[in-house]
């Protein structure tokens, strides 16, 4: 039991340490652009982390994922407290899947996987997308691009 408690603190020590830069997005579709203060995720450590052990996140703030390469993964939300939806996208920025994911706080989590090869995905409070009259098609776009990792 001390073990497992020292390997929670151990991580959540590292969560509160890890630092993301900050950005702006916007989403487009159906003929509005609607921006976002975002966290951009854009190494290993920050993919891993995400939005892990946050209690809020605000109507018009979210995460982005950038990864070098186009991949087919899926994400989980072991220990997010919040419910989230995520656009999956590809280097363009065009939408390719929207997801809702609840939270997980035990094992085993499940993993939500989109079905499709992306290069982005960002995550807002759940419901987000839908409120906005946004879906597949849409458009990613602004600053927190510009940070998309080197191959």
């Amino acid at each position: 039991m001390r073990r497992r408690l020292w390997g929670f603190l151990g991580l959540l020590g590292l969560a509160l340490a890890l630092t993301f830069p900050k950005s702006t997005l916007y989403v487009e579709g159906n003929g509005k652009r609607h921006l976002l203060k975002v966290e951009v995720a854009d190494t290993p450590e920050r993919w891993a982390q995400g939005l892990m052990f946050r209690e809020r996140l605000g109507e018009d703030e979210g995460i982005v994922f950038l990864f070098p390469e186009p991949t087919a993964g899926g994400f989980w939300m072991k220990n997010t407290l919040i419910p989230l939806s995520i656009a999956f996208f590809d280097r363009q920025g065009v939408i390719l899947r929207i997801l809702d994911m609840e939270p997980c706080r035990a094992d085993p989590c499940p993993v939500y996987y989109p079905g499709v090869v992306y290069q982005g995905a960002l995550e807002v409070n759940q419901g987000w997308f839908r409120r906005r009259g946004l879906a597949e098609g849409a458009r990613v776009g602004g600053e927190a691009l510009k940070r998309w990792p080197k191959r």
